[in-house]
């Protein structure tokens, strides 16, 4: 099935709302407010079907304090029928419609002169005229064909039909995640949650769980319908309802429904302008944002050292967070009025300088993603992250680490998704070097020298310990590595005597057993052996999660806590802390354990004999 999203837009009284009627059967000033205005207010949806090609039509508001909800309609066109009257022709609200859409780069569009049978074939051609004169200025947009209609000519609106069912589909670049702005939502009795909107990209499904990024929150589908036909899956460029079930919170129009972990919201982003009708830019200056069906005060701050601009990069802050992707379009507007738009460039807060961000955003307006890895890994030195390619350059993972494998003197994680500077990888090395020169003895396995360098991915660091180990630094006994010129014939009792030393000079008072790993540079899960070795031989005793003790200095502790008690009548934290100031975790883990002799009474917090 092609299915095609096609927007009417046009100048109020027009004929959309009588034009979509006489194509599709749908009176789309529903509304009571419509009907008494008699304009189209919110956005109205219907479609037309033959064989295997549905049209589907947003019908987007004409009047001139509508502006933001026809933007709200505008994201989701796939094609745009412009409905123009042969009397009266491009009218201001026409003229800044076909400006929008062409922000948005919504490509074909098809020109309707309405109310043919009151214009004289004259007028007409004047009026086709001036609409190829205009839209010739306008880069991204293509007139796929201009048509002299009348709803009163049946010949007409089939020409007209044949022509919309003609229309190419729009191969559109897809990541394949759901990406899904409400546009309405409301509550149906015994349903629930309903909303409305196009998907822009990826699929849904029936009894799937949906993420709303605005709210934080999975919900489930409950029930999916297109064209009000319930279905079992719905993908992009389809108009859909959703029952949706599990929000605690009000879904509102503007939110985005997609897939859990994929997209970040941000308060900044980076973009690229340009401004219509002769507007500019001006630095610092506070506009509204459109993004999908949401709109967000944001201000605009140019890049470049000028107080305007007619275009160019510019970094936009905003006061609600926004969920966009690389090449996102966007409009701008004051008042109402629509002053300019452009693509998101750089959907996450990239905290480069000016220096630096400028090169990046050029590569990123180019789709000079090669340029634009290599700038991102020399500002990363301790690692580049892919796993938000989706989100950064609306790539796949595997799109992401092709770029990546075309550029030189890098290290690629492939599995974590990480690209390092080749230096960085020469770094590692010598820091593990460090390690092992300043403790002779370090027995060390990749997985706790990645505990101590959380930037390193598991990895990297095996990869520099394996080279390490062929120039014959390291060697390799299991999964240890320690220092090739030491030679140790049992590497578990060197370790168990070592802690044991440890925890005899650490008395009353020991180390957790994690800082002692660390002190003497030891692998966690070999200290953690050794310390169940000497447990077992009743050397230590351990008194809580990370608590062990020397078992003799253990006993000595009981039997002077007997004494304190004979002395002092009883034992609490307050008389323990007047012989022993220790923290209230030894002191209460030692009454605990005191609690196990037969001649130790507890009555409250107090123990006696």
């Amino acid at each position: 099935m092609k299915h095609i999203i096609v927007g009417t837009a046009g100048h109020i009284d027009h004929g959309k709302t009588a034009l979509i009627k006489a194509l599709t059967g749908f009176e789309g000033d529903s509304l009571k407010e419509e009907q008494k205005r008699g304009i189209t207010i919110e956005l109205s949806f219907s479609n037309m079907q033959e064989g295997k090609t549905n049209v589907a039509f947003i019908d987007v508001p004409g009047h001139e304090k509508l502006v933001k909800n026809m933007i709200a309609g505008a994201f989701g066109f796939d094609a745009s029928l412009i409905v123009v009257d042969a009397k009266e022709g491009l009218m201001p609200q026409t003229k800044e419609h076909l400006e929008i859409l062409n922000l948005l780069n919504v490509g074909n569009i098809v020109v309707a002169i309405t109310k043919a049978d009151l214009a004289s074939k004259e007028l007409i051609n004047s009026q086709i005229a001036s609409v190829q004169e205009y839209v010739k200025e306008l880069k991204n947009l293509t007139i796929y064909d201009i048509l002299p209609i009348s709803i009163y000519d049946d010949n007409s609106i089939t020409k007209l039909k044949d022509t919309l069912y003609s229309l190419p589909k729009v191969s559109k670049k897809s990541s394949n995640l759901l990406r899904y702005y409400v546009d309405r939502s409301f509550n149906i009795k015994g349903a629930g949650v309903v909303v409305t909107g196009t998907i822009l990209d990826g699929s849904i499904e029936l009894g799937s769980k949906v993420y709303i990024s605005e709210l934080g929150s999975l919900v489930s589908v409950k029930n999916l319908q297109v064209h009000e036909q319930n279905v079992q899956k719905a993908t992009i460029s389809q108009r859909v309802a959703i029952n949706l079930q599990g929000s605690k919170k009000p879904i509102q129009k503007g939110m985005l429904l997609t897939k859990k972990g994929f997209l970040r919201g941000f308060n900044t982003i980076d973009v690229y302008f340009n401004s219509i009708s002769n507007n500019s830019i001006k630095h610092n200056s506070i506009l509204k944002f459109h993004i999908g069906t949401k709109q967000v005060e944001a201000k605009v701050l140019l890049y470049s050292n000028l107080e305007e601009e007619n275009s160019g990069y510019a970094k936009i802050e905003l006061k609600q967070k926004v969920f966009s992707i690389f090449n996102d379009p966007f409009i701008l507007t004051k008042d109402n009025r629509v002053v300019g738009g452009g693509r998101v460039l750089n959907p996450i807060n990239e905290p480069l300088k000016k220096k630096k961000k400028l090169p990046l955003l050029n590569a990123l307006k180019a789709k000079d993603y090669k340029e634009a890895f290599s700038i991102l890994i020399d500002s990363h030195k301790r690692g580049f992250g892919l796993i938000s390619s989706q989100q950064r350059f609306n790539l796949t993972h595997q799109e992401a680490l092709a770029i990546a494998q075309e550029i030189d003197n890098v290290y690629i994680d492939e599995s974590n998704l990480v690209i390092y500077p080749i230096e960085t990888k020469i770094r590692l090395k010598e820091l593990i070097k460090e390690i092992y020169n300043k403790n002779q003895q370090a027995l060390l396995s990749a997985k706790s020298i990645e505990s101590r360098l959380s930037w390193a991915s598991l990895n990297l660091i095996e990869q520099s310990l394996i080279e390490l180990e062929k120039i014959g630094f390291l060697t390799k006994q299991n999964s240890i590595y320690k220092k090739s010129t030491i030679k140790l014939d049992n590497i578990e009792k060197v370790i168990e005597d070592k802690i044991y030393t440890i925890l005899q000079k650490d008395g009353i008072t020991p180390q957790a057993p994690y800082n002692i790993y660390d002190s003497i540079d030891i692998d966690k899960k070999l200290g953690d052996n050794a310390l169940k070795k000497l447990t077992s031989a009743k050397k230590v005793t351990r008194l809580s999660h990370n608590l062990f003790i020397e078992t003799q200095a253990l006993v000595n502790l009981m039997q002077e806590l007997k004494n304190i008690i004979k002395k002092e009548g009883y034992l609490d934290i307050s008389v323990f802390k007047k012989h022993y100031d220790l923290s209230r975790k030894f002191i209460v883990a030692y009454l605990d354990y005191l609690d196990n002799f037969g001649e130790i009474k507890k009555d409250g917090n107090k123990r006696y004999l």
